[in-house]
């Protein structure tokens, strides 16, 4: 009796999985019952499994829009796993092969969001993929102005180039601890060229003086306490920079 019912349930389930199977492969017969197939995954959060089938939706019907639609997706299922450097290839794929797209300002942000998300938690590591997502953000910003990602790109871009003015201060800092001041006197003088605007000037302007006060550069020492008392007179550092003579 137990062995009827275990050759009953065996059957049941071999048919229920043709039965499946069948019924997945109508489904996606089509481009778009393949796309919505995927999506489908997409949004059951399955993402590798999501990837694959909208990787058979470009191969199966490669000359559909549908196609499009899968790469686009691709590259946005890799962000959403937060696997960014795939993220970021992918888009940048899809950029090249579609430059006239109507989401390209979309792809723009997003490679720019891809770069950022790969940057460290603390300045004191490699912040060159900021240059990167600067690049995008500029892009966003200079050819898409009414791009609704405008607000976005900008957002980000600044939050990128406060992290370099940071890391180059948190170098300068190092460097006049160490008593190096020629190269403490260039990161300082880097921030406050390089990077105004940030709210960083005033202690790129107060750092710069005293290194150049303890190479006994007057001019230089004088400029940029000018600067700095002219310029962010209500600034702590200005207050510094006149409490201690400079």
């Amino acid at each position: 009796m137990v062995s009827k019912s275990l050759k009953l349930l065996f059957i049941l389930t071999v048919f229920q999985f043709f039965v499946g199977c069948a019924s997945d492969n109508s489904k996606t017969e089509t481009p778009e019952g393949a796309f919505k197939f995927a999506k489908e995954f997409e949004d059951a959060d399955r993402y590798e499994i999501a990837i694959q089938k909208y990787a058979d939706v470009k191969n199966k019907f490669p000359y559909s829009s549908y196609a499009v639609l899968a790469e686009l997706a691709i590259a946005d299922v890799q962000y959403k796993r937060e696997s960014y450097a795939e993220s970021q290839i992918a888009y940048q794929n899809f950029r090249e092969l579609h430059p006239k797209h109507v989401k390209i300002d979309f792809v723009l942000y997003r490679i720019g969001m891809s770069y950022f998300l790969q940057l460290p938690d603390t300045i004191d590591r490699d912040l060159s993929l900021a240059q990167d997502a600067i690049y995008s953000f500029n892009e966003v910003i200079k050819t898409y102005p009414n791009s609704e990602h405008l607000k976005d790109a900008r957002e980000y871009r600044e939050k990128a180039y406060v992290m370099l003015v940071e890391k180059e201060l948190y170098v300068a800092d190092f460097y006049f601890k160490q008593k190096k001041y020629d190269s403490a006197l260039t990161r300082y003088e880097t921030a406050y060229r390089k990077y105004p605007g940030f709210g960083y000037d005033p202690k790129s302007l107060l750092g710069a003086s005293r290194a150049a006060e303890k190479l006994s550069d007057t001019k230089k020492q004088k400029q940029y306490s000018s600067l700095l008392i002219s310029k962010f007179g209500n600034s702590d550092e200005a207050k510094t920079a006149k409490s201690e003579g400079l």
